[in-house]
């Protein structure tokens, strides 16, 4: 026998019993966005390298280090999806989607980074992020940060800590740049090597390093609101103004840059203090000039992404078993005529009561056998239909996860009676 094949590293796998957590994540995010009136688009996973290396910068950590990039049998240079935003504007451009149109988009799906795997963060993710096109006042930035402060009502999460931010226009964070190259500059003993390649490249960057030894310089540096214009200045005091209105805290972070170089004006991220070192599970921000240079007309455009393995540790360390969606009932079958007429009265069942979620036993086995089996499958009832149930015309019913006493229930009313018991609502 060979050696066993293994999952890729930081590429893991999602087993039926975590699966349900996803699944409860994103249906409340979906249902969010569909409230808000955000439609769905589905990107490609592989683009053309120089989609990537134009929209997010070529001196990024994420082109220069951690792109899956290949050349196909065509040879042309090919990269897996880092990030979602730079395949919708493609998509808007291609499809004359953003043409006198206001868009409002959502995506799901997995991304790619070569970048070391630690907890929550791997080299295959999952991201959901929205995008709104064609829009440029600061009332839709407001609504993209309600959205995602919705999102954490609906999802039962609290202590997120929005950060908040402006980069200006691309000639205020020019001159911005310019001031920030030199404060630097004079102090190069103080600055690693990372940030030593970044000061005529991407100065900017340097203020969202993460070394411990650079924090006091970053701190003492210049800050881009100094160099904001009237205008800039204006679109931002609103933003703040409508989150105050709306009774969003947030804390304004001036070191707040984004590594992604298409960003102007707004950027934003919701922090938490529960995941260690990487604490941002959902950022964004403004980025007007992305359309026009990746070929199409000058569109206004704001969105976000948010990874949802960090959700998921967030959603793991709250104790809500409702959330999971657990099996309503388990079918024991006992004997061929009740394993016949079993198969038939399950799919009555599925079809008179959607909601109702029925497993049923397939295998054959002993009624103590398929007994075990109905309790660890988590169902809240056994459902029992044996030789002598059927001659009687009933069923019995019996809770699983509590003592109350089996009992028994004509086949025939057996819909009216699960609307009951497992639907308090009535709904079907």
């Amino acid at each position: 026998m060979g050696k066993s094949i293994q999952a890729i590293r930081g590429m893991h796998d999602i087993l039926p019993e975590q699966s349900a957590l996803w699944l409860f994540l994103e249906s409340r995010v979906m249902d969010v966005l569909n409230r808000y009136g955000y439609r769905e688009i589905r990107t490609p996973i592989a683009e053309m390298t120089e989609l990537f290396r134009r929209s997010i910068g070529d001196v990024t950590d994420i082109v220069e280090k951690e792109m899956y990039t290949f050349d196909d049998r065509n040879g042309e240079s090919l990269t897996l999806r880092p990030e979602g935003t730079a395949g919708c504007v493609r998509a808007g451009i291609q499809h004359g989607l953003f043409h006198n149109q206001v868009q409002r988009l959502w995506y799901r799906g997995q991304m790619f980074r070569h970048e070391r795997p630690q907890k929550g963060r791997y080299r295959q993710f999952f991201q959901m992020g929205a995008e709104a096109f064609g829009l440029e006042g600061p009332d839709i930035d407001l609504e993209i940060i309600a959205i995602t402060r919705r999102f954490w009502t609906e999802l039962g999460i609290d202590g997120l800590e929005l950060q908040l931010n402006t980069l200006g226009t691309a000639d205020e964070r020019e001159a911005y740049r310019r001031q920030l190259v030199d404060y630097f500059a004079a102090h190069p003993d103080q600055l690693d090597e990372d940030s030593r390649r970044r000061l005529q490249s991407n100065p900017l960057r340097i203020l969202d390093s993460k070394n411990p030894q650079m924090r006091e310089l970053i701190e003492a540096a210049p800050t881009l609101m100094a160099h904001l214009g009237a205008e800039s200045g204006a679109h931002f005091e609103q933003l703040c103004a409508g989150l105050d209105a709306l009774g969003i805290p947030y804390r304004i972070n001036p070191r707040l840059v984004r590594g992604l170089d298409y960003y102007a004006r707004t950027v934003f991220e919701w922090v938490s203090d529960r995941l260690g070192a990487q604490g941002t599970v959902c950022a964004g921000g403004r980025y007007d000039g992305l359309v026009e240079q990746l070929g199409g007309r000058a569109t206004p455009a704001v969105g976000f992404a948010m990874g949802i393995e960090r959700l998921i540790l967030l959603l793991e360390q709250i104790d809500d078993a409702t959330r999971l969606a657990p099996l309503d009932a388990y079918l024991v079958t006992v004997g061929e005529a009740a394993a016949t007429v079993g198969a038939r009265l399950a799919e009555e069942l599925r079809d008179a009561l959607p909601q109702f979620s029925l497993l049923r036993h397939c295998g054959g086995g002993s009624f103590k056998s398929q007994f075990k089996r109905a309790d660890r499958s988590g169902a809240r009832f056994a459902l029992i239909l044996g030789e002598d149930e059927l001659a009687r015309g009933v069923i019995g019913l019996k809770p699983l996860r509590d003592d109350a006493d089996q009992q028994e229930v004509a086949l025939e009313g057996l819909v009216a009676h699960l609307q009951r018991v497992l639907l308090p609502t009535g709904a079907e």
